[in-house]
């Protein structure tokens, strides 16, 4: 007999839906303004083409931060209480360890190579100078810009292998205790659950995959100040190929890297048909050793040349008074 609806692989795995509760996907939660930093090259590439590039985390300085969470994870997840509690048998704790384990193996060998971010940073609705270390960090040394995205723009779709999520941040012990916590949850969750045998592999999943956002979503206090948020794309929701078109690599310093090109615009299943960069973009800020009245006017010209004349009164000189070392 087929399984009843309430017991449908979805409606087990929508068990754990409480793990994966997303800041903007509360009507409730002001949506905040994101300021992406990079350089005047860069600018002109994304406004020209409406096109931003994903970059994989393990090519980023985020290699240890995500190595730690999944790995704090995985050691967490295999603890005989956490499992007796989920699951209450030691022959069933063999079953959901052994499909965590063949999980991890996916990722480390398929899913790493294709999981991609686009970093930006909260902004401050009445800060048009941007913030020093972020234009020292990510804006050319102040020579760069801050591309400022409103997500009130935004309209969401959840089934989208795209997720928008902020990045909290703590000491290793902090985040190891935060992912104790978690599975704890996790653990309550598949408990009250009680799933059959053959499907203790769900469990093992949706513990796998709250491990992995949590990774991508957190870093050490060290970086609190760049108060940042990721759009994150997970290949695991992107079974139907929907942005494999937009798989594609880049040769730069360190040599070639993996990206996902993604054109900013409608995709079925991905954005709604209101998405457009020009509506998302608030404000292009200056960035503070590039907005002279002379380097105003240049990038002006510059929105007229590439067909962007609209967002010339989008523009802000940064007041900041950094100058060129």
């Amino acid at each position: 007999m087929p399984d009843s609806p309430e017991r449908t692989d979805q409606a087990l795995l929508d068990c754990f839906n409480p793990l994966f509760l997303s800041p903007l996907y509360d009507e409730k939660t002001p949506k905040p303004l994101l300021a992406h930093y990079t350089s005047i090259k860069v600018m002109e590439a994304i406004l020209q083409r409406s096109q931003v590039w994903f970059s994989n985390p393990l090519f980023m300085n985020d290699l240890q931060e995500v190595r730690f969470g999944i790995n704090e994870g995985a050691r967490l997840f295999v603890s005989p209480d956490l499992l007796k509690k989920a699951v209450k048998t030691e022959e069933r704790s063999k079953i959901i360890q052994s499909a965590f384990a063949q999980y991890y193996s996916e990722f480390n060998h398929q899913d790493a190579f294709d999981t991609y971010v686009f970093c930006l940073s909260e902004h401050d609705r009445n800060n048009n100078d941007g913030i020093l270390s972020m234009w020292r960090g990510y804006g050319q040394h102040g020579e760069g810009v801050a591309l400022v995205f409103d997500t009130a723009a935004l309209t969401l779709v959840p089934t989208s292998p795209l997720i928008i999520a902020k990045v909290t941040y703590g000491s290793d012990h902090d985040r190891s205790s935060q992912l104790s916590t978690m599975l704890e949850q996790w653990a309550d969750l598949a408990a009250k659950a009680d799933l059959p045998d053959d499907k203790l592999h769900i469990g093992a999943g949706a513990a796998f995959a709250a491990i992995k956002n949590y990774a991508l979503t957190t870093k050490h206090k060290g970086f609190s100040e760049e108060a940042e948020w990721r759009v994150i794309y997970y290949p695991e929701r992107d079974r139907s190929g929907l942005l494999k078109h937009c798989m594609d690599y880049h040769i730069g310093e360190r040599g070639v890297e993996p990206k996902l090109k993604y054109k900013i615009g409608h995709i079925p299943g991905v954005s709604a048909d209101d998405l457009a960069l020009d509506r998302l973009l608030e404000r292009i800020i200056l960035g503070p050793s590039h907005s002279s009245p002379l380097a105003k006017r240049s990038v002006e010209r510059m929105l007229e040349r590439i067909g962007k004349p609209e967002l010339k009164k989008k523009l802000w000189p940064s007041g900041i008074p950094l100058r060129p070392s």
